[in-house]
């Protein structure tokens, strides 16, 4: 982590200094931040990058009025000009209603950032990186039938962010990651195909076995060697968990409050109401010990805490920052994040749902004909609708087994639908910021040759 040259003294100092030049309130975030990673393909060294860098947000407010300013220089005389620019352009922004810093009462006071672990002491060293990314390469290429590489990646990284406003909020958290992913080809000519493993955590002693990961990339690339094309039909469709997240991915952008706001969401007036099967439980959880999108407090510094946004089926909230929920006539859910040059807007942190009690073996067990997709492929989905149509490819279901390897597939529905007829196995894991189980959808239509 690069010494912050930005103590909350600085910050506090600046907002004042904004008030002084005629702001009525002002909040600022500093996002500073080191990286390191390697790439590497066929055994040699493509990449070895190290970065560090800060960034300084200012936002103020006159009125109804606001305005954003971002710098990556802290001297003097930059944060001078700061607070000048900031100002003068939100004497001449258009007015917002719904704008403004959180009431003291919203703000988060007590948290314990320790109990979180979101930040690994120390530094992966680039030896530790480089020795990861080699085993992990090597050990796709040692499996018979790999016959090409795009290589392997490895990387660390850690932050810190500090968000003070004029409300009487300051305070800061740091986080850090790394990651090991690889991606190899089998095969030759046109009948190439590939296909990658890949893993991440907050702590580098969680990942996964770099070795692990590269049989495991493998042999997925393997498997989906001589795929064949379907006809056009209307099966049960099973979502591998690596795309499976991608369904609750379209549930968060449905309930975002921005788009409620303005109308324009397929679940609009579904608050209160069962869209999902009985038993079916959604969850955001930004206090979730060494997730990847934990934090202790939102980008306005409102609390936060852990959500059922579905809860036995039904729906029981929106994901709100300030502005949307002002619009809304409701309270803030505490999801407001931003960057240093962008005004707060709402979104999720550790998203899940949570696992059923079927084996995914279970519950391909009974499907004669079906689908089982691994990769997605484009995305074609109508938020004002919830149509649903999206690029697929992965195995054939026949009998209760996955058959052969099928590309080139359309897959086509409605989210409403999709949502109430979801099933979740029994094998959710956290690998990404949003996570979800292996994931059956009845009825869905393929369009193939």
């Amino acid at each position: 982590m690069p010494k912050t040259d930005m103590t909350l003294d600085r910050i506090t100092d600046l907002l004042a200094r904004a008030k002084k030049a005629g702001a009525d309130d002002a909040d600022a975030v500093y996002v500073e931040g080191t990286s390191l990673s390697v790439s590497q393909r066929l055994g040699k060294m493509e990449k070895l990058e190290r970065s560090e860098g800060a960034d300084l947000g200012l936002r103020v407010l006159i009125g109804k009025q606001q305005a954003v300013v971002s710098s990556s220089d802290t001297s003097e005389s930059a944060l001078k000009e700061l607070v000048e620019r900031a100002v003068a352009m939100a004497k001449n922004a258009p007015e917002d209603p719904f704008c403004g810093i959180a009431d003291p009462s919203e703000l988060a006071e007590t948290f314990d950032v320790e109990a979180l672990e979101l930040c690994e002491p120390g530094e992966v060293s680039q030896e530790k990186l480089i020795a990861w990314a080699t085993a992990c390469e090597e050990a796709a290429r040692s499996v018979e039938g790999i016959t090409n590489s795009e290589g392997a990646d490895a990387g660390w990284g850690t932050h810190q962010i500090t968000l003070a406003a004029t409300n009487g909020f300051a305070n800061s958290y740091a986080g850090s990651g790394s990651h090991i992913s690889v991606s190899v080809l089998a095969g030759t000519g046109t009948g190439m195909e590939r296909d990658y493993d890949y893993d991440s955590a907050v702590f580098s002693t969680d990942l996964r076995d770099p070795v692990d990961i590269g049989l495991k990339a493998a042999e997925k690339t393997l498997k989906r060697l001589n795929p064949r094309k379907v006809k056009s039909t209307q099966v049960p469709v099973i979502y591998d968990p690596r795309v499976s997240a991608s369904l609750v991915g379209h549930l968060a952008g449905a309930i975002n409050g921005s788009g409620i706001a303005r109308g324009t969401s397929f679940l609009l007036d579904a608050m209160g109401k069962e869209i999902f099967a009985p038993g079916i439980n959604i969850i955001d959880n930004p206090h979730r010990k060494r997730g990847l999108r934990s934090k202790p407090f939102d980008a306005e510094g409102v609390a936060n805490e852990k959500r059922h946004l579905i809860e036995n089926g039904v729906l029981k909230t929106w994901i709100m920052d300030l502005r949307s929920a002002r619009q809304l006539g409701l309270k803030s859910t505490g999801n407001a994040s931003r960057g240093a040059g962008s005004l707060p807007g709402p979104s999720t942190t550790n998203l899940y749902m949570e696992p059923g009690t079927i084996s995914p073996a279970d519950m391909i067990k009974d499907i004669k004909q079906g689908l089982y997709i691994t990769e997605m492929i484009g995305s074609s989905v109508n938020g004002v609708t919830g149509d649903y149509s999206r690029g697929a490819s992965g195995f054939w279901i026949e009998n209760g087994e996955l058959a052969y390897p099928v590309s080139e597939i359309t897959v086509a529905g409605n989210l409403k639908d999709m949502f109430k007829t979801a099933v979740p196995a029994n094998d959710l894991t956290f690998k990404y910021g949003t996570n979800a189980p292996t994931i059956r959808v009845d009825g869905m239509t393929l369009a193939g040759q």
